[in-house]
């Protein structure tokens, strides 16, 4: 190897040694300390609350009635626009009536006839009481012309009910509306055979102005809010319990509506019971079956305190634990106890004072007795779409 090659090998492993010599160690051997962590903290201060429960229920009709006929024969005519509104006593279907006409003609003549017989039967009665007081006739003959006399009165009275059935069931050739409402499909035509109290409804009304919403909640969930109620920590509405709705499209519903019935079962499949709210729906825009979501008012609540839900987490037998930054910014563990969410946060019934310095971030990088730095905790701000970007449909 040429000697100049030697001497370059030679420069090259000076300079490495020299890169590896260890710096001198600072006086007295200490390392410096890394600097606390940035930890953003809220005070929580004592709020009053306003107590609400979200339900998820359907809409029902405040009224349903099934239209069927109560005699027999032929329909003649549909005189009803199916999905329109009908209102009560109208006339829905006609029945071909020819034969209850004939019922009801013989009816009235079998009437006629008891009453022409009745009268002769008075007029001999009352003879024989007037002979029998002149002891003309016998007391054998008078009671059986009384006798006569009651029997025609009562067969009158059998024809006038026999008339009386005829008219209603010739009145009962027009089946007629039993309750206001919006009618549905026919599910007969015209020339179609009809019988009396029949299984098959003609057709269905339902009345839609108001409405139900019927939404299961939680046995336990009743029960908490009966208890703080009795207690006196929740101050119920003087007005009642009202409810906002929300439609599957995410529109709100303009007309608040009000709780009017909480039922006295228990399912035994779902532990829940059912609240039922009335809303009016003048513009028939619920509409029965219709999945909606509603926001009931119970009441308030004041002087509580309030934690985020991403402050609060779970120990492994599931209480609920929080950290706070103590004297000496130290963290502290505190074991809470939580009773209801409102929002994003939850009511802390114990394990926190007014003042307390709540940890909001780096909660996976800090524990019990670390020193940390507050800051005042800032909420992450969300990006604007940029222009021309796609915006994100409201969920359902």
């Amino acid at each position: 190897m040429p000697k100049s090659l030697h001497a370059l090998a030679f420069v090259l492993a000076l300079a490495l040694a020299a890169c590896n010599e260890q710096k001198p160690a600072a006086p007295g051997g200490a390392q410096n300390a890394p600097p606390p962590p940035n930890v953003g903290f809220i005070a929580v201060q004592p709020q009053n609350v306003t107590i609400l429960a979200e339900l998820a229920g359907r809409v029902l009709p405040s009224l349903i009635a099934e239209v069927r006929p109560q005699v027999s024969g032929i329909i003649e005519k549909r005189l009803f626009v199916e999905g329109s509104e009908v209102k009560e006593g109208d006339v829905l279907y006609q029945i071909a009536d020819a034969s209850y006409q004939t019922a009801q003609a013989s009816a009235k003549a079998a009437l006629d006839r008891a009453k022409a017989t009745l009268a002769a039967a008075q007029s001999k009665a009352d003879r024989y009481k007037t002979l029998a007081n002149r002891e003309v006739a016998s007391q054998q003959d008078t009671e059986s012309a009384v006798a006569a006399a009651q029997q025609a009165a009562a067969d009158v009275a059998a024809a006038k009910a026999a008339l009386d059935a005829a008219n209603i069931n010739l009145g009962y050739t027009k089946v007629r509306a039993p309750i206001s409402g919006r009618i549905g499909v026919s599910s007969l035509t015209e020339g179609a055979l009809v019988t009396a109290n029949q299984t098959n409804a003609l057709a269905t009304i339902q009345a839609l102005d108001p409405v139900y919403v019927d939404a299961p909640q939680s046995a336990a969930a009743v029960l908490a809010t009966r208890a703080d109620i009795e207690a006196g920590r929740i101050k119920p509405n003087p007005d009642g319990v009202q409810m906002r709705l929300t439609l599957e499209t995410g529109q709100t519903y303009d007309r608040v509506g009000q709780l009017k019935f909480t039922d006295v079962t228990v399912s035994q499949s779902t532990g829940t019971v059912t609240l039922r709210a009335t809303f009016s729906n003048p513009d028939r825009l619920l509409l029965p079956g219709m999945f909606v979501r509603g926001v009931a008012t119970l009441g308030a609540r004041d002087g509580v305190i309030l934690a985020p839900q991403r402050a609060v987490s779970r120990d492994p037998r599931g209480a609920a634990t929080a950290l706070v930054i103590g004297e000496g910014d130290k963290i502290e563990a505190r074991r809470l106890e939580v009773s209801r969410a409102v929002g994003a946060d939850w009511i802390v019934e114990k394990g926190l004072a007014a003042g307390d310095r709540l940890a909001m971030d780096n909660l996976q990088r800090i524990r019990a007795g670390l020193v940390v730095k507050p800051v005042p905790f800032q909420p992450p701000q969300t990006a604007a779409p940029a222009q021309g970007a796609a915006k994100p449909a409201p969920a359902n």
